[in-house]
């Protein structure tokens, strides 16, 4: 476990502090027959009160010393162990976060939730476990033979090939439980998607009323995940009978042979009941010991999934050691914010030459991890002066967005090159790259919290008045201004009470007090109506900033300075809109399907 290593140093002094805890109230258990055997032997068989009630008195601090000792562990253990679960799972968090999209494609949504959630917290109860019985058990154990020794060793043949069956079907539990219990973290993982895909999809679920397939579907892995639980607690159902079977065996063996001993002189009746306590505490140990290992066995699959995750390297696009990676301001602060649109707006450091283009592809291509068919886009070459407007337009799975994705970095090309202002993106520290743009999606995602929190996920820091001017410019400030609240107008989940074109503007308005120096548009305009759109787009070309527009629609692109026509990820058509017209015939279909018009 690589990364309990790395905790190591902070929690060691409290870990070996709760050890020796533990130890000492093994201790203290382990006095206690013995005691009890001289309480019996020369206090109440010899008719000696002063023995008696000396051993009692002893038995009581013993006692009473056990439970200090368990006290201090149990709060000790308990504070260490919330600790750590809490700093695993913030850890592990943020390693996600630092995570290209290209490792993150790896894993199911659900898959990340359940390493996030249930197997941290069959970790953080491993840690827990460790600190309270785990050292306790073996003490115990080996403490109780030894004790036993020490009164006679007539015991030791009865006691120690007990001991060595009971963890024969230890290991064997073990060795048969673990693959069981990774397929259980793996069912749940199924469970969690499905569950994730119906809440993502519910309104779907309900206008075509899918509810009996949804229903059978998820009967389907939570039945699933039921029979991997029965079969995984039915491995370990089996070691505690055994363990009993053979550790009452050997205590019936002790009575036996006990009372032949005593009859014979050999033995005292006390030394006998002492006998079959640490007979009794062996038990009670072996069974903490059986419970720490099947929790062994549980930990050991979760800790393998939380390591495919921490030890990951960094792919293409990853941010590694940048906390705020995927916040969405990634070096927004490092910028002077400049209000919005005003005269005084920042101008690239670089387009005053001119002579260099803000972005060049040459023969980019790529492929997602996994395809088996064709590229997803194929031969890209293109150039986007600074300040400029492109236009990105094609059919379905044609590769549009596939193409914002390459000059975000969510991916790295897998051919050819782009560059920015000449030097290759792949060599720009991603942070910073992230830092100069802004993306606005085809699925505006909005989080719970008001308007304002949203907004200024764009750039933290913007004054309300620049945050009003970014809502104006995206056409927002009526329903912004309509509401009672304002900008404190809470948002559920989602976005759940906006309207789509709503949580479009808001998203757009969020970009755009950013300040970028590049601003990707990927079909964000879709639930707008067309005289809103055009006031938005005439707001946007107030700005100095590289627009790259993508969408479906002609009328979105056709004022662009070039737009770039994609069919079946390779290019087919550049230029401005009235040249496309004349030389690409792709274009025009489309042209024709949207405007119904002859081509002028």
């Amino acid at each position: 476990m690589g990364y309990l290593r790395r905790y190591w140093k902070s929690y060691r002094w409290m870990f070996l502090l709760s050890v020796a805890c533990v130890t000492m109230e093994a201790v203290c258990d382990l006095m206690q027959p013995k005691a009890m055997s001289r309480l019996i032997d020369e206090g109440a068989m010899g008719g000696d009160l002063g023995i008696v009630a000396g051993q009692g008195v002893r038995m009581l601090l013993i006692a009473c010393a056990g439970a200090a000792f368990a006290f201090a562990r149990s709060v000790i253990s308990s504070d260490v162990s919330q600790k750590f679960g809490s700093r695993l799972r913030l850890d592990l968090f943020e390693r996600i976060m630092s995570l290209s999209a290209y490792d993150i494609d790896r894993f199911d949504g659900g898959s990340l939730v359940t390493r996030e959630t249930s197997d941290v917290g069959q970790v953080q109860n491993m840690v827990n476990g460790l600190m309270r019985i785990f050292f306790k058990a073996p003490v115990m154990c080996v403490g109780a033979i030894v004790m036993a020794a020490t009164l006679d060793l007539k015991s030791v043949p009865i006691i120690v090939p007990a001991v060595c069956l009971v963890m024969g079907v230890v290991t064997v539990s073990m060795r048969l439980a673990y693959p069981r219990f990774l397929r259980i973290q793996k069912a749940i993982d199924a469970m969690n998607t499905a569950m994730r895909e119906y809440l993502a999809g519910i309104r779907l679920v309900k206008a075509f009323r899918r509810f009996r397939d949804e229903e059978a579907r998820f009967r389907g892995v939570n039945d699933a995940l039921a029979e991997s639980s029965v079969k995984a607690n039915n491995v370990l159902v089996i070691c505690t009978p055994f363990m009993a079977l053979f550790v009452n065996l050997a205590t019936s063996l002790l009575i036996m042979f006990g009372a032949r001993w005593v009859d014979a002189g050999d033995l005292r009746v006390g030394q006998v009941m002492a006998f079959i306590t640490y007979m009794a505490q062996m038990l009670m140990s072996l069974n903490m010991l059986s419970n720490v290992f099947n929790m062994l066995v549980r930990v050991k699959a979760s800790n393998e999934r939380i390591s495919e995750v921490m030890e990951m390297g960094g792919g293409p696009g990853a941010v590694a050691g940048d906390s705020t990676a995927g916040r969405g301001h990634e070096g927004a602060e490092a910028r002077t914010p400049a209000r919005i649109g005003s005269a005084e707006a920042r101008t690239p450091a670089r387009a005053a030459a001119g002579a260099e283009p803000h972005v060049r592809m040459e023969g980019v291509s790529f492929r997602y991890r996994g395809s088996t068919g064709m590229d997803a886009l194929t031969g890209i070459s293109l150039a986007i002066r600074p300040g400029g407007s492109m236009g990105v337009i094609g059919p379905t799975g044609s590769g549009k967005s596939t193409l914002a994705y390459l000059m975000l970095r969510f991916y790295d090309v897998t051919g050819g090159r782009i560059s920015v202002f000449g030097e290759d993106i792949g060599d720009l520290p991603v942070g910073e790259w992230r830092g100069r743009i802004a993306y606005v999606p085809q699925r505006p995602t909005l989080f719970t919290g008001t308007i304002r929190e949203n907004v200024l996920w764009g750039r933290e820091g913007a004054t309300d008045a620049e945050v009003m001017d970014a809502l104006t410019q995206a056409q927002a400030d009526d329903f912004v201004m309509a509401s009672p609240m304002g900008l404190d107008t809470p948002i559920g989940q989602g976005g759940v009470n906006l309207s789509g074109g709503q949580r479009q503007r808001i998203s757009i308005a969020r970009a755009l007090v950013r300040d970028p120096e590049l601003i990707i548009l990927d079909d964000c305009m879709s639930a707008l109506d067309v005289i809103t759109e055009r006031d938005m787009r005439e707001a946007l070309r107030a700005h100095d900033f590289t627009c790259v527009t993508i969408s479906q629609r002609i009328s979105s692109v056709r004022q662009c300075d070039d737009v770039l026509v994609l069919d079946g990820g390779a290019m087919v058509g550049f230029g401005p809109h009235e040249a496309l017209l004349g030389d690409c015939g792709g274009y025009r279909d489309i042209y024709r399907s949207q405007i119904g018009e002859a081509v002028p």
